[in-house]
């Protein structure tokens, strides 16, 4: 074997345990690893060239080019340059500090020390030095060194304790174990799965001494993980460096993006085109002017300049000047607003869990306002709404029911019992001790059929590391009654059965995955005996009993649906014997399928299905997953708030149910909750068809329309449909698959957004992100997905917004969500406060920043028509360099960060607060064009105003002040302090921050033009600072401040006018509660918690089992009634106007109690 070479392949690799030689040949990659991006000698060029990819950076840097340009530029260069220049230094800066923090991460990593075995002896080793194939050896807390095949360890049963923690978050222990074979490892041969970044999985063979053994994710260690408990172990190195698991995880993930930001990305675009219009229409006055008067100025003027090439000259210099309207700052403005806006979720203390001392963390910067926006919430069940804290509460044993709510079963008869497990039914210890063949076997299964580990810290006192808390809970039961699982090798595994020790051979484990559902172990008595153990699902196992349990089925099944109606979590239990020559047959074939390269998984899946039939029952259990504190409440909460729910979970539709009565989510009062459990495409059609109209003739409305950048990207869109009442949707996995095809999902989408909750039960992790792909594809709506667990994972990804719950089930969740949290409930405050503050901080931003720089723009438009055209700027340069940068920058952020319309405690109080968000009512498209049309009205205001008052004016001593610089001066400060009224306007929560920097910019603004407008600059600089003496001559004439306070009034006036109307005769929801609140002098009082209680008076339960249970009644032929489409009459009309002009009447306090009914009746 030593004189043959396998070489690699792009699907596997192939390595030689310590053969250094050989491994190199095959140029596979070291350990060292590099994360840093720049170098001393890229760092500047490769910056620059990621920075200039953006396009207001680039469009910048093309001004900045057309300013180099004399013929062209009217404007100083540092008027473009300070700007870019700062821009580009922070971030610049920004991403220096970030590298170089990873090149020092980077050279500490690969400087570990790490001993390898070579040639028989142990040296120490720099990790960068380890090669593919290596042995090294690994101490107790000390890091993996790269993706490892365990060869032994100084644990019995080799096995090693790992902490995952750097790897996905986890922090309790997980248990690997090499195969015992791996002690010595000459002349072997590993081949396995090339490079790869799935975590979980992991297929491979090992060759020794012609023996082909398989190897799977239990026998690797991956870098990043932590040995702990453990002296030291012994590893093969498989993947190194940037080949490892963690490294191959490190990639871009994907880049989500808010609907604000799409929509700026439009507006940007619309800008551009706007002010190219500005100035082909000033370039044109240009031509003409010249044309007409040009030959007047002749003595002036460079000869040879026609009038075509002087409005061509002018179009470009009026790209300078007018680029204003397209603020570089904007975006640098938005980050840190988003930035602030984060720090209050990681900062707040009321979405701390001090249980768990785990705080809220917003893990992206870039989604904050979307958090304002949602329609639609897609939840997993277990671990999100419930605590996933798992107790065995009540089982069932061949047809008998245990665990009737009685007296305590005291458990002191085992000594190996679990102090901390409760039991409430002395009967089913009765049976066991008495010997019970049935009963014993049913708890024999619970001992076997897992893949628990155990740990014994002191003698008696057992410990069980579980995956999930399901199996840890049964092997607990187990335990208590009996049935104590002790220890587990490859091969074997040991259980004390009432006292007795007895080991059995463990032939093969057929594991459990979402496809399955269910999992299988296959052992060997002492006596020789062969049994495959079996438990999963109760539809997946009642599908493979052997048709002598049809009696038995049928009377489990009743006791399934009492479960059910306690919302209990259900597993059914079976059993076969195996002959013992048809188990070395498929024995045989299961080794070839266990060591095969390609298709393991089919292989092995289609010899599960082989063996895995007729079984036969034993019972079923049923484990307790209460749920967590405040799930109702919050439930309602943002059910009012008009946001719908869908529960997506892989539980039985019954238990799903139960939940939803239990958390609020389906309600006694509800119109109808319907059921779709069809088995065929065709029936699953109709069902939904017959719950939308009575015929199902009417086909969905979809619209289709473009959108994106350019328009390039087909829409459809599925319009929503009113209803007249509440109404509930409950589908099953099985009929989910079908209406998700494509000739049906449109169907399923209707009936779907038709319905304030929805509940998919039996679902894959798959089919959940196919179902919030869905509902992103064909509705106009932001959602948002939380869970807890490995399989929402996907779910998590295909949202909007992605949520992770740290719960019991690990942090991939968490490591893949956008924001994450300990609590259900604290979603509420995460959307109705936190989302709903920086959706309406970023809209008022973003009306405001367009309104004052189309502002600051028009006027120099105006301005163009009155020095023809010659692209002469209205402003003093250096305003125009500070505007945006010094005098407006941190009044505004002010507003973005601290503003609010009402606290939290009144966001909680009225949640409809949420619905305007919804509804892109605070900035969309229309809101922009208000914004341009209000600045082309205060723009128009600023100049004239200005304009008029100084001409042909005197001073009070007979001087004229009609000057340029006079005028310039009286432009700017007007505009300054007209946009910071309109600031002021806008804010509606007052904070010290917000009056010292309103206040502060304007005191700035003042003692820099006294400074630059002195003598002494004047004598400094003369060309930088021309304006000598302008602010000392303007500001002491009375005329002046009189116009400062009629442009202020008249650009104030008609938005103090229309606010005041539109709230008298359209108030909002937000105008409304408002004003409640001005009428609440005295702090409100603390609100009544709300018991937490199931709303249903139904005594059943609500169908646990798959059979048919309430369905007929409850899909009795009611169907979805939507609102009939009718017109208001002129006299309704009528009646509404004048029931609100006097309902709406302020002047009135009698009228108050009627105009704000409708606030306490939300």
């Amino acid at each position: 074997l030593n004189d043959v070479v396998f070489p690699p392949t792009e699907e596997e690799r192939h390595l030689r345990a310590n053969d250094r030689e050989l491994n190199l040949s095959y140029k596979y990659a070291d350990n060292a690893i590099k994360t840093s991006k720049y170098n001393i000698f890229t760092f500047l060029p490769l910056n620059l060239f990621e920075q200039f990819q953006r396009l207001a950076n680039a469009y910048f840097l093309f001004l900045l080019c057309l300013q180099s340009i004399p013929e062209v530029s009217s404007l100083p260069w540092y008027t473009t340059v300070v700007p870019l220049v700062l821009v580009l230094s922070m971030t610049m800066a920004k991403d220096g500090s970030d590298d170089m923090n990873r090149h020092r991460c980077d050279k500490q990593v690969n400087n570990r020390q790490v001993e390898v075995l070579v040639e028989g002896e142990l040296q120490s080793e720099k990790w960068m030095d380890v090669q593919v194939g290596d042995i090294v050896k690994l101490e107790n807390n000390q890091f993996v060194t790269a993706d490892l095949l365990l060869l032994s360890s100084s644990e019995p049963l080799n096995l090693v304790y790992i902490e995952t923690a750097e790897l996905d978050g986890e922090t309790n222990l997980k248990v690997k174990q090499a195969l015992t074979v791996t002690g010595m490892l000459e002349d072997s041969e590993v081949r396995c799965e090339p490079p790869n970044n799935r975590l979980d999985k992991f297929t491979g063979t090992l060759t020794l001494k012609g023996e082909t053994y398989s190897l799977d994710n239990e026998r690797i260690l991956l870098r990043g993980c932590t040995l702990r408990n453990t002296q030291w172990c012994f590893g093969l190195v498989v993947f190194g460096g940037p080949d490892t698991k963690l490294m191959q995880n490190c990639g871009r993930t994907t880049f989500k993006r808010t609907s604000i930001d799409r929509l700026m990305n439009v507006l940007v675009l619309s800008i551009f085109g706007f002010l190219m219009i500005m100035c082909l229409i000033l370039a044109i006055g240009n031509g003409i002017w010249e044309y007409q008067e040009g030959s007047k100025f002749a003595a002036f003027l460079p000869k040879g300049v026609n009038a075509p090439f002087s409005a061509f000259l002018t179009f470009w210099s009026y790209v300078i000047i007018l680029n204003t309207v397209v603020p570089i700052s904007l975006y640098v403005s938005v980050e840190i607003i988003r930035l602030g806006n984060s720090f209050y979720i990681n900062w707040d203390r009321k979405m701390y869990y001090p249980k768990n001392d785990t705080p809220a963390e917003a893990r992206t910067t870039t989604l904050n306002e979307e958090l304002g926006q949602i329609k639609y919430i897609f939840s997993d069940k277990t671990g999100t709404l419930t605590q996933n804290i798992m107790t065995f509460n009540k089982c069932s044993i061949n047809g008998k029911s245990y665990g009737e709510k009685t007296e305590k079963v005291d458990f002191s008869w085992n000594n190996l019992a679990d102090p901390k497990f409760c039991f409430h039914d002395n009967s089913l210890v009765e049976v066991v001790r008495e010997g019970n063949p049935e009963v014993q076997a049913f708890f024999r299964l619970l001992a076997l059929c897992h893949t628990v580990m155990p740990e014994e810290k002191k003698e008696g006192e057992l410990y069980y590391q579980a995956q999930s808390p399901d199996e840890g809970a049964l092997v607990t039961a187990a335990r208590n009654f009996g049935f104590v699982f002790r220890s587990r090798t490859p091969e074997s595994i040991t259980v004390v059965e009432m006292g007795e020790l007895v080991t059995y051979e463990l032939l093969a484990v057929l594991d459990f995955n979402n496809v399955r559902k269910r999992m299988s172990v296959i052992v060997r008595s002492p006596e020789g005996k062969l049994t495959l153990y079996c438990k999963g699902a109760d539809t997946i196992i009642f599908e493979r009993l052997n048709p002598s349990c049809s009696n038995l089925t049928e009377v489990t099944t009743l006791h399934l649906n009492e479960f059910a109606g306690e919302g209990l979590r259900t597993l059914a239990l079976a059993y076969k014997d195996i002959d013992p020559e048809y188990m070395e047959d498929w024995k045989l074939r299961h080794h070839v399928a266990n060591t095969a390269m390609d298709e393991r998984e089919e292989k092995l899946d289609a010899l599960y299905e082989e063996i895995e039939k007729g079984l036969l029952l034993l019972g079923s259990t049923a484990v307790e997953d209460k749920l967590q504190d405040g799930v109702p409440q919050t439930i309602e909460q943002l059910s009012k708030a008009d946001i719908k729910i869908w529960v997506l979970t892989g539980d039985k539709q019954e238990t799903a149910e139960n939940i939803g009565y239990s958390c609020n989510m389906l309600r006694e009062e509800m119109n109808e909750v319907f059921i779709v459990s069809a088995n065929t495409a065709e029936e699953v059609r109709k069902e939904l068809q017959r719950k939308m109209t009575p015929d199902g003739t009417e086909e969905p409305t979809v619209k289709k329309s473009r959108s994106g950048l350019f328009c390039l990207q087909k829409t459809e869109t599925v319009a929503d449909e009113p209803v007249n009442g509440e109404y509930a949707m409950v589908i099953n996995g099985h009929s989910l698959a079908f209406a998700l095809e494509k000739d049906m999902e449109i169907e399923l989408l209707r009936t779907a957004c038709m319905c304030q909750t929805v509940i998919c039960c039996r679902v894959t992790p798959l089919q959940k992100a196919q179902v919030v792909e869905l509902v992103k594809k064909y509705k106009q709506a932001v959602t948002l997905a939380i869970g807890d667990g490995a399989n929402d994972v996907s779910m998590i990804k295909a949202a909007h917004i992605g949520v992770g719950i740290s719960g019991q089930e690990g942090m991939q969740a968490v490591l893949s969500s956008d924001y994450s949290f300990a609590q259900f409930r604290y979603l509420q405050r995460l959307l109705l406060v936190h989302g709903r503050w920086s959706y309406l901080r970023m809209c008022k931003f973003l009306r405001y920043f367009f309104y004052k720089n189309f502002t600051f723009t028009f006027v120099h438009f105006w301005y163009g028509f009155f020095c023809g055209f010659s692209a002469q700027t209205v402003f003093d340069e250096w305003f125009i360099t500070l505007f945006n940068l010094v005098y407006t920058a941190l009044p505004v952020l002010s507003l973005s960060l601290f503003d609010q319309d009402v606290n939290d405690w009144w966001s909680f109080q009225y949640p409809q607060l949420y619905t305007p968000g919804q509804l892109n009512q605070y900035f969309s498209k229309r809101a922009f064009v208000y914004t341009v049309l209000h600045s082309g009205y205060s723009s128009l205001v600023l100049f004239f105003i200005p304009w008029a008052a100084m001409y042909d004016t005197v001073r009070d001593d007979g001087k004229e002040i009609v000057d340029y610089q006079s005028f310039a001066l009286l432009a700017q400060t007007c505009l300054l302090i007209a946009v910071s009224i309109q600031l002021g306007l806008d804010t509606h929560y007052w904070t010290a921050m917000n009056q010292f920097f309103l206040w502060g910019s304007l005191s700035v603004y003042f003692a820099v033009i006294f400074t630059m407008y002195s003598n002494g600059m004047f004598l400094t600089l003369t060309s930088s600072f021309p304006f000598i003496g302008t602010a000392r001559n303007s500001l002491n004439q009375p005329n002046v401040w009189l116009t400062m306070l009629l442009t202020s009034v008249l650009c104030v006036l008609p938005v103090v006018a229309y606010r005041f109307l539109r709230i008298l005769l359209w108030p909002t929801i937000n105008d409304k509660v408002r004003y409640k609140v001005r009428q609440d002098k005295v702090l409100p009082p603390t609100p009544r918690r709300v018991q937490a209680r199931r709303t249903s008076t139904r005594r059943s339960g609500y169908a646990f089992s798959h059979a048919q249970g309430y369905g007929d009644l409850v899909t009795s032929g009611k169907f979805l009634r939507r609102t009939p489409k009718t017109k208001i009459s002129c006299w309704a009309l009528v009646k509404v106007i004048i029931m609100c002009y006097y309902v709406q009447d302020f002047t009135m306090q009698i009228s108050n109690m009627f105009y704000y009914r409708c606030i306490h009746e939300m």
